[in-house]
């Protein structure tokens, strides 16, 4: 249920792509790292040479992210799911897709797509540097992103919800119990253990720098405070992303079969257009209320709010009407009794907004006010549902 954001930078297979900001801060370290490991690797390149490859393996670096990323979104588009954004963030990036697969065949498709394309970057990457032995530059560059990409793959399938191994093992449970929230509530478990575990070796290892887990030749995970304290960081974002998911499927149980004319409330609060912004400004601190529709024979022409009315200066209150400052009703976001009530919420919640009219004829030039729903409303009927549910279950 989060908006994309950060900063688009283009399209592809018709997907927006945006960089949030935190993607700044990782690519500078990251290109500061590869710099100074360039540097001390080969130390007869030229500082010029160390910071353009260091620079260049960032880039492939989150190329190879975006390549991770698109070919879940292709497999999903492939069973016409839409794919609303690719954001590429510090951890690196994630799909946002419009709905959830319908079949748990579809869901381990879509996620086992990532670490194949990961794991294709591999061998690509270790056949650059393979085929131009005599170009440190390129082998370098090649033996790095190759290493990175296989790295990526094997941390991707570990089984911890929502990585990709985490709804692989999510898709394996759901086929086999042929129960979504099930398997989701168990895969989101074994998400918070692995967290946890995260957490916990994370916090050890950062006191123990001689601590090293490698397999074969090559060296996984190095203890210290830096090495320690990133991998707890990644511990704790990994919990926050498997509560989260498994909190948004607990609301699309909640809501399901629910419409807005189910939550709205028909005791609308009204104001006239003509009044003054004085006049508005003590209606609102006598009843508390922080928003009105503003209507004309039961017609919606606008909205009034408190943001809004402080947003005029106060000298200029007594010499404006409430229709002057309203929002007018070409921009009001509103709902139709019919809207199902998990697509209304996420509106809300996209557009930051906190309540919305529902209006019938919304097709017509005067649509009919019939009710309101604001967060509040939704967020009691879940509360009611969840321990009605909860009673239910316990008997």
């Amino acid at each position: 249920m989060e908006r994309s954001s950060g900063l688009r930078i283009g399209r592809i297979l018709g997907i927006p792509i945006y960089l949030h900001a935190s993607w700044v801060i990782i690519f500078s370290l990251i290109t500061f790292s590869l710099a100074m490991q360039f540097t001390q690797e080969h130390p007869r390149w030229s500082t010029t040479q160390h910071w353009s490859v260091g620079i260049l393996t960032s880039f492939l670096f989150f190329a190879s992210v975006l390549f991770h990323e698109l070919s879940h979104s292709v497999v999903a588009q492939h069973y016409k799911i839409r794919v609303v954004s690719i954001t590429l963030f510090i951890f690196g990036g994630v799909a946002r897709i419009e709905r959830d697969p319908a079949k748990a065949i579809q869901e381990f498709n879509i996620a086992i797509a990532g670490p194949l394309a990961s794991f294709f970057l591999y061998l690509a990457f270790k056949g650059l540097a393979t085929l131009f032995p005599h170009s440190e530059m390129l082998a370098a560059l090649g033996a790095l992103l190759a290493y990175i990409n296989i790295r990526l793959a094997i941390f991707n399938l570990i089984p911890g919800f929502p990585l990709d191994g985490g709804r692989i093992f999510r898709s394996i449970l759901w086929g086999s119990t042929q129960n979504y929230v099930r398997a989701t509530r168990l895969a989101g478990a074994s998400g918070k253990l692995i967290a946890y575990s995260f957490i916990l070796i994370g916090a050890w290892a950062a006191f123990h720098p001689e601590f090293t887990f490698a397999i074969g030749s090559s060296t996984i995970f190095y203890g210290g405070f830096p090495s320690g304290i990133w991998t707890a960081f990644i511990g704790w974002f990994l919990l926050s992303a498997a509560q989260d998911s498994v909190a948004q499927v607990t609301i699309r149980q909640t809501l399901a079969g629910l419409h807005a004319a189910d939550v709205m409330s028909t005791e609308v609060p009204t104001s006239a257009g003509h009044i003054t912004l004085e006049e508005y400004g003590a209606e609102v601190r006598r009843t508390g209320r922080r928003y009105h529709l503003v209507t004309s024979d039961d017609r919606l022409v606008g909205m009034m709010n408190v943001h809004t009315l402080n947003a005029v200066p106060r000298e200029e209150w007594a010499h404006n009407s409430v229709q002057s400052a309203m929002i007018p009703r070409e921009r009001i976001l509103w709902t139709s009794p019919e809207e199902p009530l998990l697509g209304l919420l996420e509106r809300l919640l996209t557009a930051d907004v906190n309540q919305m009219p529902v209006v019938s004829g919304a097709k017509d030039d005067s649509p009919q006010v019939v009710g309101i729903v604001t967060r509040d409303s939704i967020l009691r009927v879940m509360q009611t549902r969840s321990e009605l549910g909860a009673l239910t279950a316990s008997r």
